[in-house]
């Protein structure tokens, strides 16, 4: 007969759903308007957990509203990641994914709005694409594939166009973001050192389907 689990195990589990019931709230709270100001007993309610444990997890709402947004960060770079997996010319990748990442509006509305509220520091962020697009601009620097002098200046425009693609679905959702993004893809490959052609090229391909 099998064992139930353990009484530690069943904490655990407890206590691992507390903290992403209360991940939730804050992630709602972003997605609705952005405002960070609400108390924490309005986020424990939201949450549907007890206000007396919000500090057995978080030390402050700061501190909760930044592991919030790396989660939707790295929710939004896993969505992505799955079109990309096999891919490895970086020119393709950078292309797909700001492609990708304009159709994601219609798909991960929640996250999108998180991102529009959150500002370019949070898409710069340690966490969700920005690694990634900084290991696809380094490999393809090594590589000869990019031209680019100054990587970083390269990623501060990559991740402006990226907000600038989703403020674009936030104040006007009739607008037709793929034509956008692929053109956007297309002007930021140019940039970096891809021929006219075959930035047009990439920027038009049938986007990969998720793996």
């Amino acid at each position: 007969m099998p064992m139930s689990a353990s009484p530690r195990n069943r904490f655990e589990r407890r206590r691992a759903e507390t903290r992403q019931a209360l991940v939730r709230a804050a992630r709602q709270l972003l997605a609705d308007s952005g405002d960070t100001s609400a108390s924490i007993r309005t986020i424990a309610e939201l949450a549907d957990v007890g206000f007396g444990s919000f500090y057995n997890h978080f030390t402050s709402k700061a501190d909760l509203f930044d592991v919030a947004v790396a989660d939707a960060l790295e929710e939004f770079a896993r969505a992505v990641d799955k079109h990309l997996y096999g891919v490895d010319d970086p020119a393709e990748r950078l292309a797909a994914g700001m492609r990708l990442s304009a159709r994601m509006a219609g798909s991960h509305p929640e996250i999108m709005r998180i991102l529009c509220h959150s500002g370019l520091g949070r898409i710069c962020a340690g966490c969700g694409l920005a690694p990634r697009a900084r290991h696809d601009m380094e490999q393809g620097m090594t590589s000869g594939r990019f031209t680019v002098v100054d990587p970083m200046i390269a990623l501060t425009v990559l991740n402006g166009s990226l907000l600038a693609l989703l403020q674009l679905w936030f104040h006007q959702p009739e607008a037709d973001r793929d034509h956008a993004a692929a053109k956007m893809a297309e002007t930021l490959l140019h940039m970096l050192g891809v021929s006219a052609d075959e930035a047009r090229d990439l920027a038009r391909r049938p986007l990969p389907a998720a793996a």
